[in-house]
């Protein structure tokens, strides 16, 4: 059946307006023509997902978010995503940008790797932060 959930792990945040927010991603995925799956988001430290991070993509540093596809119907959006409290709350200050805009920047970031955007290249990323900025004035509206 298909879901989003929301998880906690290692952090005292819970994220707000949650219906909301699941009613948005839902929005976010068939605009781009796919079907939703199970989709879960795990919100927890920066140690936490760093250690996730190294253990399963061996990459030693902090990040914001850790997607993992776990799909396989063609078109079907199914995974875990990791995000950082923490660091979404830095780069929030760093970027001087609302924390709750910086955070749904994140979460639909994650949605638009399982869907196949891809942020490698500089027109990968430029084509990904369209995207997150139009999807963000869906949730601004």
């Amino acid at each position: 059946m298909p879901s989003i959930r929301f998880f906690y792990e290692a952090v005292r945040f819970r994220l707000s307006k949650s219906n909301r927010t699941r009613s948005w991603i839902k929005t976010v995925i068939l605009n781009e023509e796919r079907k939703l799956g199970e989709l879960n988001y795990i919100f927890c430290s920066d140690d936490h997902l760093a250690n996730i991070n190294s253990e399963y993509l061996n990459h030693d540093t902090y990040t914001d978010i850790v997607t993992f596809d776990s799909s396989e119907v063609e078109g079907c959006i199914q995974g875990d995503i990791y995000i950082s409290v923490d660091r979404v709350s830095e780069n929030a200050l760093t970027y001087k940008a609302a924390f709750n805009r910086e955070l749904h920047r994140v979460i639909i970031h994650g949605v638009l790797h399982l869907i196949g955007y891809a942020d490698k290249s500089p027109s990968a990323r430029k084509t990904m932060r369209n995207k997150e900025e139009a999807y963000l004035s869906l949730l601004d509206n």
